[in-house]
């Protein structure tokens, strides 16, 4: 049987009965009120009678779900007008599902083990020295960059001042570029 040409219809009464469609439709045999298809015949063991039963039911049923799918499409649109009167709106509902998903998450065994770890990391000797440490260093690096950079600052502020006195006279062009103004610009902020 070619999986093409199934019937896939999930309405079908030929559904997953492996029906070729080209044979399917030619004209059904009756038999005492059953439907039977040269391709479909009845399972065996199973009468006539007991197929006709069958089908109504599954009839019955799928009236049943029909209906339910009804029920259940009213009830939502319910619930939406329900939802839309209150000012709920799908992003309150989303902030809402967060909030109580990360108050579960805080809740939950592993996040409640997981913060007790921590704390008792934080609490320890090792972290606390090693806190102290980090923080000293990065103290005494940061004095230390700073004292750099201001002996740069005075130097370079130094050597702009001795070269603007030196050739301002004799280089008055240059003095006037626009890349000496920004130099000298520069050399004002930093000082």
């Amino acid at each position: 049987m070619d999986p093409a040409s199934q019937d896939i219809n999930l309405n079908s009464p030929n559904k997953g009965l492996g029906v070729d469609h080209a044979e399917a439709q030619s004209d059904p045999v009756v038999v005492e009120g059953a439907v039977a298809t040269p391709l479909n015949p009845l399972p065996p063991g199973l009468t006539e009678e007991e197929a006709e039963e069958l089908r109504t039911e599954l009839t019955r049923v799928e009236e049943e779900i029909n209906t339910l799918r009804q029920v259940l499409s009213a009830k939502e649109r319910h619930a939406a007008e329900l939802k839309r009167k209150l000012g709920l709106s799908p992003l309150n509902e989303l902030k809402q599902n967060l909030t109580k998903g990360w108050q579960d998450v805080q809740t939950s065994n592993a996040y409640l083990s997981a913060s007790a770890t921590l704390d008792d990391i934080t609490h320890s000797e090792a972290y606390k020295k090693t806190q102290e440490t980090l923080s000293q260093a990065g103290q005494k690096t940061s004095a230390a960059i700073s004292t750099v950079g201001t002996a740069i600052s005075r130097r370079l502020g130094d050597m702009s001042s001795n070269y603007s006195i030196r050739h301002s006279i004799s280089m008055p062009a240059m003095r006037n570029s626009a890349t000496f103004k920004s130099f000298e610009d520069k050399m004002g902020n930093l000082k």
